[in-house]
This record gives structure tokens, C-alpha cells and sequence, in this order.
């Protein structure tokens, strides 16, 4: 295989930037299947609602034996000490403004997909309350334990 001459395909995507995002998105931040999209529940079979991308993004509705919707519905769920979205290489949040903006200037990409390639001067911004508008720093994760117990320690008065 590492002697046969390999060539690449690649094409702009139909919609440009913005709805990649929006594609990958629906599979990287949400889950299985929220509340409202389920319908009915008669003891047997689960109805549920569901958008047809291939067909325009029309609604259509499902109805699935209890057993077979939870089999599907748990296929979803990661194991134990796996966590939903994983960012590595050039999107690390320590340098991933930098390595955007960076990557942006070498693809040449023009300003109206700003929202996927931040300009130099986001890259160094500073976080700001909505309220009071000081500037926000950013703390440690905390396990659900850890929290519980500073919160036992918290002062309410």
C-alpha cells in the first residue's frame, strides 16, 4: 500500500463552513433523543418524531417496539470515563485560537467565515462578565464530589 501512488478527492462542501458545523453538530452535542421529540407510549411501542435529512429535513414520525427503541437508544450511551466531544492536535483549547487563525491565513480563507476562523486579535481576547463586564478567569474542572463537597464548605449568609 505505501508504494501505490494515492490520490485524493476532495471537495468544497455544498453549503460552505457554517453548515458542516451545523451538520456535525447535531451529532456532537446532543443527545440520543430529547424529550419533546418523543409521542406516545402505549405499554408496547414508542412514537417519536424525526427529521428527514435526506428529504428535505422533513418531520416524520416513528413508531419502534419498547425493546427495540431502548436497544437503539443505548447504543448512544459512551462507556464509563469517555466524554462526548474529544479536541487534540491543532484544536487543543491552549493553542486552538492561534492554530485557527493561522490555519485561516495559510488556506486563505475570507472574512465571511469569520465564525469558524477567529481573526488574530479574538485570539489574545479577554473574557468579560455580561454584567459587570470585569474580566473572567477560568477555573478547574470539578468531579460532581469534588463540587458537593465545596459546596458544604460555601457560606449562603
Amino acid at each position: 500500500m505505501v508504494r501505490q501512488k494515492w490520490v485524493v478527492y476532495a471537495k468544497p462542501a455544498f453549503g460552505g463552513p457554517t453548515q458542516v458545523i451545523r451538520y456535525l453538530g447535531r451529532y456532537t452535542h446532543r443527545v440520543a433523543i430529547s424529550n419533546h421529540r418523543l409521542m406516545a407510549f402505549d405499554g408496547q411501542n414508542v412514537t417519536f418524531r424525526w427529521r428527514d435529512y435526506a428529504h428535505g429535513g422533513k418531520q416524520r414520525k416513528m413508531t419502534l417496539s419498547a425493546h427495540e427503541f431502548l436497544r437503539r437508544f443505548t447504543q448512544h450511551i459512551l462507556p464509563r470515563g469517555f466524554v462526548r466531544i474529544r479536541q487534540f492536535g491543532y484544536l487543543t483549547n491552549t493553542r486552538r485560537a492561534a492554530n485557527l487563525a493561522l490555519a485561516c491565513e495559510l488556506l486563505d480563507v475570507n472574512s465571511d467565515h469569520a465564525l469558524i476562523c477567529p481573526s488574530e486579535n479574538r485570539a489574545t481576547s479577554v473574557w468579560r462578565c455580561p454584567r459587570c463586564n470585569g474580566e473572567m478567569s477560568i477555573g478547574p474542572n470539578l468531579s460532581a464530589r469534588q463540587l458537593a463537597s465545596l459546596c458544604g464548605r460555601l457560606d449562603s449568609s
